[in-house]
């Protein structure tokens, strides 16, 4: 099914390093690299849902706002809609037409003193270079689509719940109409029972728009339901991908195993069946351990894990684990 669909997105060794100045003196030349997002490749497809999941600090955001232009890669390329956008000639105004993303908190994301209506208008005088009528119709069917009354264009922010934020923010994005939507946990910062409302909004908004989905999130309970493929990352990199529910059934390498493990399951029955503790402390993004990153924390570990970065490998078709020892955990 999946060769039949064409890619939406590709990142090929898609790399992020933040300079670091040692020392107090801030005219020092010698540097270091927070290696946010290290070389990254990966391939999602058109109409559907990648959830980038992993603990916070692994470089999800990162890895988000880089593909999205939002900050400039180091090194790799990105190939968004068949076309690469890395290259500097790429026309922001005709990319954020098709690339669209929603922030992790509406509090922050939302102008608190521009009104709802204009919050999602400006966006398309901007990018679509509509007239307020068409504006105005455009408002109305983003609000209609996400819930929420016709009279939200005349309030603020200030105004509404926590749940209705999010749902503005999310109609800023579908507005133009966009191939791809970035989702920077989308529901975070909201309670339970509203997080299930987004949920089901999102589901019913990709169904009625087309629309391409990469969902951030550390929640994989939230990844579970809302994904159709899966990219687990630790320290920077892609560790293992695939399709969601495979991921979800039989995990491959020892952090995804105990990254599932580590999520609340409501059936007693099924708790606690991958048995993985993860030890230690999350490796330095300045200084990271030579070899494997998950080397000082893993159960498997051995010589060569310590010495030789392991590379993405196929162990079942369209599943990749980037492991030196995966069939112990066959």
């Amino acid at each position: 099914m999946v060769k039949e669909v064409e890619p939406i997105l590709q990142t090929t060794e898609l790399s992020k390093y933040f300079p670091v100045k040692r020392g107090l003196n801030p005219f020092s030349k010698s540097k270091t690299f927070v290696r946010a997002v290290d070389q990254v490749s990966m391939t999602m497809w058109k109409g559907s849902t990648i959830a980038v999941v992993g603990e916070s600090g692994c470089g999800k955001t990162t890895l988000a706002r880089t593909i999205a232009l939002l900050t400039k890669p180091t090194n790799g390329d990105v190939v968004f809609n068949g076309k690469s956008i890395v290259n500097g000639k790429t026309d922001l105004r005709l990319l954020y037409r098709d690339l669209q993303m929603v922030f992790q908190d509406p509090e922050s994301s939302l102008d608190p003193n521009i009104k709802v209506g204009n919050t999602i208008g400006e966006p398309l005088e901007g990018l679509m270079g509509w007239g307020k009528e068409e504006v105005a119709n455009a408002v109305e069917k983003s609000l209609a689509a996400v819930g929420l009354p016709p009279d939200c264009v005349d309030r603020l922010p200030g105004q509404l719940s926590g749940g209705q934020k999010q749902r503005v923010a999310i109609a800023r994005a579908i507005s133009p109409q966009p191939k791809l939507v970035i989702l920077d946990e989308p529901t975070s910062a909201l309670d339970a029972s509203v997080q299930a409302q987004i949920l089901r909004l999102l589901l019913q908004l990709q169904k009625d728009y087309t629309l391409s989905y990469m969902l951030i999130t550390h929640n994989i309970a939230v990844a579970e339901y809302l994904s159709d493929f899966m990219a687990v990352m630790y320290s920077g990199n892609i560790v293992e991908y695939g399709l969601t529910e495979e991921i979800m059934a039989k995990p491959r390498h020892p952090y995804t195993i105990a990254l599932i493990a580590s999520a609340p399951i409501a059936n007693p029955w099924k708790r606690n069946l991958l048995q993985v503790e993860i030890r230690g402390e999350v490796p330095s993004a300045i200084n990271p351990p030579p070899g494997c990153k998950f080397n000082p924390r893993c159960p498997y570990a051995e010589g060569i894990c310590t010495r030789e970065i392991p590379k993405l490998q196929e162990v079942s078709p369209g599943h990749l684990v980037a492991c030196h020892f995966v069939e112990k955990t066959a």
